[in-house]
């Protein structure tokens, strides 16, 4: 259950970003209300996933997600270019943290 809510939590800071980069410094209405009300959700599924995952793992894996799906919404809303090195870079950050995934239980 902690590694679900962990990715939730971690695809929902990709919607804070992505809502804080459209709020113009929190001068539009709606873009900031999406901002804090995902960036709590996201750091309280954080901070819950922490009981069973530890502290690097979860915060390593939760920054991978929210960071990979961010750049993807730029690119595919046009807001950041897509190049084939970038394409291949967010796919090393995914691989890392399905890595840190399949070693994260073992000790």
């Amino acid at each position: 259950m902690s590694w679900i809510v962990l990715i939730l939590s971690g695809v929902l800071e990709a919607v804070w970003a992505t809502a804080l980069g459209r709020s113009e410094g929190l001068s539009k209405l709606w873009p900031s209300v999406i901002f804090g009300v995902a960036l709590v959700a996201s750091m309280g599924g954080l901070a819950f996933a922490m009981r069973e995952i530890p502290t690097g793992t979860a915060y390593a894996v939760w920054v991978g997600i929210g960071a990979a799906l961010t750049v993807v919404v730029a690119m595919i809303s046009g807001t950041e270019a897509i190049s084939v090195v970038k394409v291949l870079l967010v796919l090393g950050l995914v691989g890392c943290v399905i890595g840190l995934k399949l070693v994260g239980d073992s000790h």
